[in-house]
């Protein structure tokens, strides 16, 4: 007889010896978010081993970019303490609808259905797990993972091509890694940084940590690359360093680089993010995201013939 190859056929023959039942629970949530990521053609994970890099701009213009080409797009912020992405697309306040199927997410601009932690926090409100303050952070980053694993197998996306996922910034053994390792099927990272030194030290890291998990990473973004003036529109260098270098040490793509745009920023800072598709800094973003379809069909491509 064949092993069963099937994971939900695997976790459904699994026995449980615990009395709390904390396997059974895991493996039950692991069960849904299989299910509810069933019907997403793509999905894909933005980090960063370095914070204030602009992940979550860039992961926000991305999700925009596809749906700009026609793409059925859903984003994805899993950040506890620093959920961003609401604000910067004009959802802040807003609330997942809760059925008895499930929670379904908000629609934000170009039809980019939004889930994130903001909706569940108030303002300025940090999340404090109940409990003495020596409680082991071993102890402390499990409860976090599995309010994010939770959060993930209730969330009812329905068929997209592309889920976004907004991944809190670290390195190495950090989070990153492993709320992606929650994402069944991930079909790639994008790693995103600035053209310093300080960050491609630690993006190098953090790119070798996420292969080491298994991770595939399709390529760097370069953010932050120059600054464009908002008077003139005459761009300059901001940072001294060889994104090109590390890309090539590495053996991956520079997707693209982006500048620094203020006009840009303040529009997504205020929540009213600019849409234009002819703006030049958009243009970047539309030009990636065009990159990293082609490296998705020809991975796909490739995967079909073997």
């Amino acid at each position: 007889m064949a092993a069963d190859k099937d994971l939900k056929t695997i976790l459904g023959k699994l026995k449980y010896s615990d009395d709390a039942k904390v396997v059974e629970q895991i493996t039950e949530q692991t069960k849904q978010v299989h299910a509810r990521l069933a019907g997403i053609k793509y999905k894909l994970a933005v980090m960063s081993g370095k914070g204030g890099v602009g992940k979550s701009m860039t992961t926000v213009n991305l999700a925009l970019a596809f749906a700009r080409q026609g793409a059925k797009v859903g984003l994805l912020d899993v950040d506890l303490n620093g959920p961003c992405v609401p604000r910067m697309l004009g959802l802040h306040g807003q609330v997942l609808k809760m059925t008895p199927a499930g929670a379904i997410p908000p629609v934000g601009p170009l039809g980019v259905k939004v889930a994130s932690m903001d909706f569940f926090l108030g303002d300025a409100s940090p999340v404090r797990w109940k409990g003495p303050m020596d409680v082991s952070p071993v102890w402390l980053g499990l409860m976090e993972m599995n309010v994010i694993r939770e959060f993930l197998a209730d969330v009812m996306w329905g068929e997209l091509d592309y889920l976004l996922a907004d991944l809190p910034p670290g390195a190495a053994a950090d989070k990153p890694p492993v709320i992606a390792g929650f994402i069944p099927d991930l079909a790639g990272a994008i790693v995103v940084t600035t053209p310093s030194e300080v960050a491609s030290d630690v993006v190098q890291k953090s790119v070798t940590y996420a292969r080491d998990m298994g991770i595939k990473v399709l390529g760097i973004v370069e953010n932050m690359s120059e600054y464009r003036c908002p008077s003139c529109g005459e761009v300059n260098e901001l940072f001294e360093g060889n994104t090109e270098a590390m890309c090539e040490a590495l053996d991956l793509p520079l997707l693209g680089r982006v500048p620094f745009d203020r006009k840009l920023a303040r529009t997504f800072d205020k929540g009213q993010p600019l849409l234009d598709e002819t703006y030049p800094t958009i243009q970047r973003y539309q030009e990636i995201a065009g990159r990293i379809r082609t490296l998705l069909d020809y991975k796909k491509v490739l995967a079909d013939k073997l």
